[in-house]
């Protein structure tokens, strides 16, 4: 495929995306969790920029009565002026947003609250279940109506239907997750506590931390960092805690076998800031040991090792660490840029990356270049950025990938696209590099995604097309705009 008609298919940015953040806290003493949770969410913001949105309840008020408010933008658009002096409330559950399923719309924005007969749910999600389309046409039989496009109104319905018969919130979460399938991560606020759950696999992180009287349910531990608070421990893959007045208590009955887990392995590569810890594991230090990895496999001799910011940084560092390249700064990130930005035409659409990333003709000049990324989608960010380093001066570029070729699509909240969009599908890597003009390619051997996990039990079915469970017949993702 000649470049230009990969231009054709692909107008805006060619990176990955992740679902949401979520975040949860209950205050034992009564005090108001609105601000942490809007700190917390702050912290979260690389994990969503479509929306977002607070609700919380007072477990010493009238029972059921919650505050919300959510919408589209960003954490600091979204709650202007006194907003959150208005969430009066000790027990809360926030969410930021990207959609990999649904439409980007204010009513798809979370958490979802629900009244029903035992009273409320607040519920936020992150992840994608792969069977929502045959649950939400069971439900919508048995009279459902539905307000949303979401995976998680359908989980909200399900635990709001066995609460009824019941126990407790908490067994209720139980029965639905015997329901659902693919991956999620749960924060959910009910009267009087609040519970969290992880689905079998671990797809999805969520960890639990303390900040003096108050328990937090977070997605990522950098978030427990802003606003003080320690990091106690992961929510294991399966297990549902429950935080009550009386304290935090754990159910690990749909845990299963460590070796049957299934991590997404691009929490390490790409989507986690590098200053958390998912499942005992740095995010940085994973990042670092991939470019280690590159560098022993993919050696090549050059004057500079550079990183595609944010992500690439590290790995970029660990290809200079191991290779004994100088590493060194060739972009600068426009830090202001948002969640959008108005699309350039078809005819300049080079300006989409330029809008957000600028190479320093000094740091380039005259030299040869290894330019470090996480992973190639489609192949025109990238071949724009070898573009752009030429263009500065630079006598050779090229181009390592801290992740193996993307081969297949994921269904379980990473907006990996069909085969057919994919560069890497039916081609070799030779082929790649002469689309995207670099001197030479080097992917992440699949073999070293264990390694640079230390271990760790995770997916790698978009890389390899064995799912750790049967995916769907049909492309249940939405319509991605990528």
């Amino acid at each position: 495929m000649k470049k230009s008609e990969i231009y054709e298919q692909e107008e805006t940015e060619d990176i990955l995306r992740e679902e949401c953040g979520v975040f949860g806290m209950y205050d034992l003493e009564g005090k108001d969790v609105a601000a942490p949770i809007y700190y917390g969410l702050f912290a979260l913001q690389h994990r969503g920029q479509e929306s977002c949105g607070i609700a919380v309840s007072d477990t010493n008020g009238p029972k059921g009565k919650v505050s919300s408010c959510k919408g589209m933008g960003l954490v600091n658009e979204v709650f202007v002026g006194d907003t959150l002096d208005s969430l009066k409330g000790d027990i809360g559950v926030g969410h930021v947003r990207y959609s990999t399923a649904g439409a980007s719309t204010r009513e798809n924005a979370q958490p979802l609250v629900l009244n029903y007969v035992k009273g409320t749910l607040g519920l936020a999600h992150n992840g994608n279940l792969i069977n929502a389309n045959e649950l939400r046409d069971e439900l919508a039989y048995t009279g459902a109506i539905f307000q949303t496009t979401i995976d998680t109104e359908v989980i909200a319905y399900l635990i709001a239907r066995e609460r009824i018969h019941s126990r407790n919130a908490e067994e209720a979460v139980l029965k639905a997750m015997k329901k659902i399938k693919g991956a999620y991560s749960l924060v959910v606020m009910s009267p009087r506590k609040l519970i969290g759950a992880r689905d079998p696999f671990g797809f999805k992180p969520l960890c639990i931390g303390r900040r003096d009287s108050a328990y937090i349910l977070a997605s990522e531990t950098c978030a427990l960092e802003t606003i003080g608070a320690e990091y106690v421990r992961d929510v294991e893959p399966g297990e549902v805690v429950t935080v009550t007045k009386d304290g935090i208590s754990s159910d690990k009955s749909m845990c299963l076998p460590e070796e049957k887990q299934a991590r997404c392995i691009f929490e390490y590569i790409y989507f986690a800031r590098p200053d958390s810890h998912i499942d005992g594991i740095s995010v940085y230090g994973s990042r670092i040991r991939a470019g280690r990895f590159l560098a022993m496999d993919s050696p090549v001799e050059a004057d500079l090792v550079v990183g595609v910011p944010e992500s690439g940084n590290a790995a970029a560092l660990g290809y200079s660490l191991q290779s004994g390249i100088p590493y060194g700064t060739a972009f600068v990130k426009n830090g202001y840029v948002g969640r959008t930005f108005i699309k350039p035409k078809q005819s300049n659409r080079e300006s989409s990356v330029k809008i957000k990333l600028n190479v320093l003709r000094e740091a380039v000049a005259g030299k040869r270049v290894i330019m470090i990324d996480d992973s190639i989608v489609r192949g025109t960010t990238s071949d724009r950025i070898v573009r752009m380093l030429r263009e500065a001066g630079a006598t050779e570029v090229h181009m390592r990938v801290s992740s193996p070729p993307f081969l297949w699509p994921c269904y379980f909240g990473t907006d990996v696209p069909a085969r057919e969009q994919l560069i890497a599908y039916n081609r070799s890597v030779e082929e790649i590099r002469q689309i995207i003009g670099a001197d030479s390619l080097g992917y992440l051997k699949i073999e070293r995604l264990s390694e640079m996990v230390e271990g760790l039990d995770i997916c790698r079915g978009c890389f390899t097309g064995k799912y750790p469970m049967e995916p769907p017949k049909e492309d249940i993702r939405g319509d991605y705009e990528k």
